[in-house]
């Protein structure tokens, strides 16, 4: 596929897009990767990933080799994918704590067009498509509903985090930080981020080097686990599209438990820094909730979310119509 200068720019803002979803549980930078247009290439060049690279390279050249594997592809999407994971961070942590019901109304106004959209992707519709929703769906309310573990401090289990994570992160419908949140990780994520920054621009060596073992050990476990999943769920849309779409449609009307915006606390637990943070919540109305329920904010920012996907199921059509 013959791209522009142009091109590579719109697929670095699309990896900005889908690292910002990342950061967040709740949501998956997969379906922003899916409304954009570019889903089935990602699945495609991720899947082509392999040790032959190398070969290629000494018989054919880095240059064929670079282009086999779909690499200005994948270097606009990851520039943009971190770029936004580690100047988001922050900002996210920030209102996460600050501002969560105007975070989450956004979010949930996004994964709610996002729904329709992934659902109207459907061709066939039949008693099976139906199933597969349902399960999808009774599937991700459970993992919203399931209690976080502690989180540990092995380095292994850091690698075990990263590999399930990065899966979901690459599902629509399924977040990729919320799995790190049910498994006890994404404090320390988030944390790891912050801190890997930190000792870069203060030049503080014991900081860094923490963090980056901790780094290291989440993005070995994503890689793996990101190749290995990729092969079948790239199988799975050449082979079983409709009922792939159907599974991931449930995914995410199950996830929109995760994001409602009003929230009862039912469980406390205490993070690295000694902070108390929900540990268990339950969705509830906005007119039972205790403090200022913000409605008028949050249905103004879940509109934009809406808006949001709109303008980028567009954005993705026009583009699709100049190729």
């Amino acid at each position: 596929m013959q791209r522009r200068f142009t091109d590579y720019i719109i697929i670095t803002l699309k990896g900005l897009a889908m690292g910002a979803a990342d950061v967040v549980p709740g949501v998956s930078g997969g379906t922003i990767a899916f409304i954009s247009g570019i889903y089935e290439e990602l699945l495609e060049s991720i899947d082509g990933l392999h040790l032959g690279f190398f070969k290629t390279w000494k018989t054919e050249g880095f240059k064929n080799a670079w282009l086999s594997i779909n690499g200005h592809f994948l270097l606009a999407l990851f520039t943009g994918i971190a770029i936004s994971i580690f100047s988001l961070a922050k900002a996210i942590k920030w209102l996460l704590v600050n501002e969560p019901i105007l975070l989450w109304s956004f979010f949930f106004g996004l994964v709610i067009a996002s729904i329709f959209y992934i659902g109207k992707q459907i061709k066939n519709w039949n008693f099976l498509v139906i199933m597969a929703i349902l399960l999808g769906a009774v599937a991700s309310y459970m993992i919203t509903i399931a209690e976080p573990f502690a989180s540990p401090d092995s380095n292994l289990y850091l690698f075990f985090c990263g590999f399930i994570a990065i899966i979901a992160m690459i599902l629509p419908g399924v977040s990729g930080a919320f799995i790190l949140l049910i498994l006890g990780a994404y404090q320390t994520a988030i944390d790891t981020v912050n801190n890997l920054l930190e000792g870069v621009t203060t030049f503080n060596l014991e900081v860094f080097k923490a963090a980056f073992i901790k780094f290291l050990m989440l993005a070995l476990g994503a890689i793996v686990g990101i190749k290995a999943f990729s092969k079948i769920l790239n199988w799975m849309f050449k082979n079983y599209k409709n009922l792939t779409l159907a599974i991931l449609t449930g995914f995410m009307i199950g996830s929109l438990n995760k994001i409602w915006p009003w929230k009862k606390v039912l469980s406390w637990r205490i993070n690295s820094h000694n902070e108390e943070i929900p540990l268990l919540e339950k969705s509830i109305s906005p007119f039972s909730f205790p403090e200022d329920p913000q409605i008028t904010w949050a249905i103004g920012l879940a509109i934009l979310g809406f808006l949001t996907i709109f303008l980028l199921e567009r954005l993705a059509v026009n583009q699709k119509a100049s190729e």
